[in-house]
């Protein structure tokens, strides 16, 4: 008999051995732990600000809805953050607005369109403009014509045709000639024959185109007349750079005695910012530009201080349109942080300063609606009037409390 043979055994024995050992009971492991939630980060103090979400526009909505609900970045929020402050602070009946003017602002019919509106709604207080505007202005004042043109026709043409050219402003040769004659024909009047400040000028100027404008039937047309009729003192910056300015010194070699006296206007306008502060209330300047009238009407308060030794802190708000960079040094451009160095715009103010970099002439109309639209006009404050006054208590505190000679 054959023997069995041993492999399936050692094969089973084999299998035995490489099978898993059976599981030990082993106890059951805790659930895991969800992490703990972290808590709540606080949001950063600089996301305070509103949240950008326009509304759409439409085409029916109002300047005032245009600014304050689309105006929310760059040089747009800026506008609309300088109709505000124009608007809710600077126009508070305790505060006297000064204003100035430089680039031809009137020739593209600002005078009309804005300035005039705010000056008769009591929102402007004193203005500093240079002389061109000033002049400019005169034209609407006596009916003379100013035309849109193209900025590519030939100016040797253009000077062959006898036309004038302000950038896309076209007028006749005869207009200047004209409102020449005008200015020199009143400043031949016995009242003109003196020494004076460039605000008297201005205020008999403007009485005498309201003359002419009354005579012509063409309703308020000029700036200089509606702030003869409001009260509102216009000062120069420099008497003599203009055609105004000129005619002056053509009648100085006929022997005429009308000079401006730039002390005058120096000490006037210092007087009116003082006045506006002893008074309990606020200096506001709103800058349209830069230039010369800029720095006139921010000198004041160096004026003051500095060279008077009166006790002050500087302009309370501060709005500048203007087109200039600041990283070139010029005035133009220079910031409101830059005036506190020099007193002009106290320090502690400096939320209530806005620059907004645009052109005026896009500025200008949509601040004077923005307000028109906002605010109900104000009690003119007619400083014209109450000049003599204002003199009298800057001499006072200069000759009580100056340190003049510290």
């Amino acid at each position: 008999m054959k023997k069995k043979s041993a492999a399936p055994k050692r094969a089973s024995r084999a299998a035995k051995a490489a099978a898993p050992a059976p599981a030990k009971h082993a106890p059951a492991k805790p659930a895991a732990k969800a992490p703990a939630k972290a808590p709540p980060r606080k949001q950063s103090r600089y996301l305070g600000g509103a949240r950008i979400d326009p509304r759409r526009i439409t085409g029916a909505e109002t300047v005032t809805e245009l600014i304050d609900g689309t105006f929310l970045a760059y040089n747009a929020a800026r506008l609309r953050e300088g109709a505000q402050l124009f608007t809710r602070k600077m126009l508070e009946g305790d505060v006297t607005v000064g204003m100035t003017l430089t680039g031809a602002l009137t020739p593209a019919g600002l005078g009309i369109a804005a300035l005039i509106p705010l000056i008769e709604a009591g929102f402007v207080d004193w203005i500093i403009s240079t002389g061109a505007n000033l002049y400019h202005d005169t034209h609407f004042g006596l009916g003379l014509p100013m035309h849109r043109g193209n900025t590519q026709t030939s100016d040797v043409l253009l000077r062959q045709e006898g036309v004038v050219r302000i950038y896309d402003i076209f007028f006749d040769y005869e207009v200047l000639l004209s409102t020449d004659a005008f200015f020199r024909r009143i400043m031949r009047e016995p009242e003109f024959q003196r020494p004076m400040s460039s605000a008297e000028f201005h205020h008999l100027c403007g009485k005498y185109i309201r003359q002419r404008e009354d005579a012509l039937g063409i309703g308020q047309r000029s700036l200089l007349s509606a702030a003869y009729a409001m009260g509102v003192p216009i000062y120069t910056s420099s008497p003599g750079d203009s055609s105004i300015g000129m005619n002056i010194a053509a009648l100085a070699l006929e022997g005429r005695k009308l000079t401006i006296d730039p002390n005058r206007d120096v000490n006037e306008t210092a007087a009116i910012v003082l006045g506006a502060k002893r008074g309990g209330g606020k200096s506001a300047i709103v800058i349209a530009g830069g230039g010369s009238p800029k720095n006139f009407a921010l000198q004041t308060e160096p004026q003051i201080q500095e060279v008077l030794g009166i006790d002050e802190r500087g302009h309370d708000y501060f709005l500048q349109i203007t087109d200039a960079r600041p990283d070139t040094g010029g005035l133009s451009g220079a910031t409101p942080g830059e005036a506190v160095s020099w007193g002009k715009i106290d320090p502690d103010r400096l939320p209530d300063a806005v620059v907004c970099y645009t052109d005026s002439t896009i500025a200008l109309p949509l601040l004077a609606s923005y307000a028109l639209a906002n605010r109900k006009p104000r009690k003119a404050k007619r400083l014209m009037e109450r000049l003599p006054r204002l003199m009298r208590a800057l001499e006072v505190e200069f000759e009580r409390g100056g340190n003049f000679n510290r």
